[in-house]
């Protein structure tokens, strides 16, 4: 009798959902930290904003290059979030099976999984937007120009909510990857899911802090600033050539 060929697309599916969850985890953790040198001067917030439109390599900005990752990165997420997608409930039946099995169950890392359907939901949305401007608007990056945006084009507000879904989801994802790939198991799988359950929600709160502070400092800037001087300033930074 002829064996049934086993259908390996499950497989590869969630292959690539881990992969793309990683790659997408690994640049919302720089990405937040770069973001808070603006905790240490304006001064320092540029030379990253330099950096990463290459002026450290070609000796001047070519603010395209930030268009060409946040493009990439956007490729990155749509991918995951189609294949994440077909994990979610489809209809309220299935919503509300589920919301009456993590009442019953209280089982905690359930309730992580549903945390990471709704950040995921509203990353979706938020996220696109800030993805979608990044590629728009490249070289309205820094200090000022980013404070504008939070104060005076009024996205503070769904940068705080992106901020708490982007920690949340990628640090929650981290810690399933890692319990799905087997980085739990040794002599006590008990003690070892504690610990990476302790690591991931102290990542989360020191990030959500950091976060907050860099946004709270932009919103600061946003608040005081005459903006009628960004271009000047950059344009001085930019003559310093720092270090």
């Amino acid at each position: 009798m002829k064996q049934k060929k086993i259908d390996k697309t499950p497989a590869r599916l969630d292959f690539t959902q881990s992969v793309t969850g990683l790659i997408l985890a690994i640049f919302i953790s720089a990405h937040i930290l770069f973001e808070s040198s603006i905790l240490i001067s304006n001064e320092a917030m540029y030379k990253v904003t330099i950096m990463f439109e290459g002026y450290y390599f070609f000796g001047e900005t070519y603010p395209g290059i930030i268009t060409f990752f946040a493009a990439a990165i956007s490729v990155i997420f749509v991918v995951h979030a189609a294949i994440a997608v077909r994990k979610f409930p489809n209809n309220y039946k299935q919503h509300k099976v589920m919301r009456e099995h993590v009442l019953r169950m209280k089982h905690e890392d359930t309730s992580l999984w549903i945390i990471q359907i709704t950040t995921g939901f509203i990353m979706f949305f938020i996220g696109s937007v800030h993805l979608y401007i990044m590629m728009a608007e490249p070289s309205n990056i820094g200090p000022f120009a980013s404070s504008f945006r939070v104060v005076h084009e009024h996205m503070g507000p769904l940068y705080f909510l992106l901020l708490l879904s982007v920690v949340s989801h990628a640090f929650i994802g981290l810690y399933r990857l890692a319990m799905k790939w087997g980085f739990m198991e040794g002599k006590n799988t008990k003690v070892s899911r504690a610990r990476f359950k302790f690591l991931m929600k102290t990542m989360i709160v020191i990030y959500i802090i950091v976060g907050s502070l860099s946004l709270a400092q932009y919103t600061y800037i946003g608040l005081t600033h005459d903006f009628s001087e960004v271009k000047k300033y950059k344009s001085k930074i930019i003559d310093l050539r720092a270090h």
